[in-house]
């Protein structure tokens, strides 16, 4: 068997902006790596302690397939979210800018060779608009998303990143944006990261070569190792807030899981912090696709692989879409979840227009399963006790890429979030809320501020006089 490095062993291995995926180094550590109740037990505890897993460690996780030791890994991630991140969930919204493509995946609706797609760039008034209309129901954090085509290059990102932050509607504003979209070079990054993005994701979608071939089949995705690296490049221009992810359901869950963490060694190594944020979208159905249904992901193994990977990263943030339906998100988000997205619309232009089903289906990328409104799902949450968050305060503060995780790893992270998760929620309450659900808002806020006070009884303090003041209609106060 091939040597199996620690996380610290990876420093030596990788090289900066060089491909990093070993197929066969995967395979040898899933095949070969036994699932023992000693062990697992074991490893669940270290992450309870809050260390992160090593590729061997995660590998027993993934292999266990005992329901009571499925149940335990499960519980594990539940009380490990509750240690790092608290009851907060943080809300955004997706934005597609463009679906113009010169890719063909087989897998998506955008892809250059369908035909039955009808392509449709935003310009600055339809993006205005489009805000506008998000501003309105109380987003604060957007993720822009973007076609693979030479119109979307560099300055159209960065363009339309400082169109989105000139909206300003009440007291509505977008106060982070976040980019998904094709690999840039690094003067690209650079000049995006002038526009004052937030995080940048890029999925590598699977981590399979040969199967990424089969899927991507012309365009400047087929090529593997530039998008494998694209993150790097972005690293290297100083953007040190990155995202990645894997579709699953196109290759072995199993694999991709182990991949990510990979890419996790792999940032670790090279830039001495990890993503930012990590997905794990499943595949869906979207506009004449073909999609092999061999590496179909269950409802079973798809919460265990999010139970696993929260195991696995303790302090990496983990995005769940609205690609899930509602009874799924609920589950998982108590394993590990730490962000979503709700009041979600991947029509272009569907947030300031509504148009019937098959027309959205024309202009969308996949079919999305959560269709609930951004109050809906702030509802559920408030009647569940989590604290919805708008919080934009790490970013704007600086504490970004390696400064974040100074914050985060000793696990300060949940009590110094949860101030600013309250604050954000009082905003939406007094600005957008219904009387029903400012009543409902409030009275979680109270339950939390004595959560905080039996904790840390001088944070409590300064908190309530920002949160007088958001009653009195100050805003964007945070710490």
């Amino acid at each position: 068997m091939k040597m199996i490095y620690s996380p610290q062993e990876y420093r030596i291995k990788d090289e900066r902006m060089k491909p990093f995926i070993d197929e066969n180094e995967i395979w040898e550590i899933l095949d070969e790596t036994k699932s023992t109740k000693e062990e697992v037990r074991r490893i669940i505890q270290k992450s309870l302690d809050k260390n992160r897993l090593s590729l061997q460690e995660t590998a027993v996780l993934i292999n266990a397939t005992d329901p009571e030791l499925i149940e335990e890994i499960k519980q594990g991630a539940r009380e490990l979210k509750e240690k790092v991140y608290g009851d907060r969930i943080v809300i955004f919204a997706p934005l597609y800018i463009g679906n113009k493509c010169s890719n063909n995946c087989t897998y998506c609706g955008f892809r250059a060779n369908n035909t039955k797609q009808k392509r449709i760039t935003l310009q600055k008034e339809q993006i205005k608009r489009e805000v506008k209309a998000l501003e309105d129901t109380g987003q604060k954090r957007l993720i822009l998303v973007y076609g693979e085509h030479k119109d979307y290059d560099a300055d159209f990102i960065a363009d339309s990143v400082r169109t989105v932050y000139d909206v300003k509607s009440g007291n509505g504003e977008i106060r982070r944006v976040n980019i998904n979209a094709a690999p840039l070079d690094i003067d690209g990054y650079k000049k995006v990261k002038e526009a004052g993005i937030g995080t940048f994701q890029i999925f590598q979608e699977t981590y399979h070569r040969d199967e990424y071939k089969k899927y991507h089949l012309s365009g400047k995705k087929a090529d593997y190792d530039w998008r494998l690296t694209g993150l790097d490049r972005a690293q290297e221009a100083l953007i040190d807030d990155v995202g990645i992810g894997a579709l699953f359901g196109l290759y072995d869950w199993r694999f991709e899981t182990l991949a990510l963490l990979r890419h996790v060694n792999h940032f670790e190594a090279c830039y001495n912090v990890g993503p930012h944020t990590i997905s794990f979208p499943r595949i869906k159905a979207a506009l004449d696709s073909n999609i092999n249904p061999e590496y179909e992901v269950s409802d079973e193994d798809f919460v265990r692989l999010v139970a696993i990977l929260r195991l696995a990263v303790p302090y990496t943030g983990m995005i769940l879409t609205a690609r899930e339906p509602e009874h799924i998100r609920e589950e998982v988000i108590k394993l590990g979840v730490s962000q979503i997205d709700a009041g979600t619309n991947i029509q272009l232009g569907g947030y300031s227009e509504k148009n019937e089903k098959q027309q959205k289906l024309e202009q969308e990328q996949f079919e999305i399963g959560d269709t609930r409104s951004l109050g809906e799902v702030i509802d559920e949450l408030i009647e569940k006790e989590y604290l919805p968050s708008f919080c934009t305060a790490c970013y704007r503060k600086g504490r970004t890429g390696e400064h974040f995780m100074e914050f985060s790893v000793p696990g300060f992270i949940k009590r110094f979030c949860s101030q600013n998760a309250i604050l954000t929620l009082a905003e939406y309450l007094e600005d957008y809320a219904t009387d029903e659900q400012k009543q409902k808002g409030y009275k979680l806020i109270d339950k939390k501020i004595k959560e905080l006070e039996s904790i840390d009884n001088q944070k409590v303090a300064p908190l309530l006089e920002r949160l007088e003041l958001v009653r009195q209609g100050k805003r964007d106060l945070y710490f």
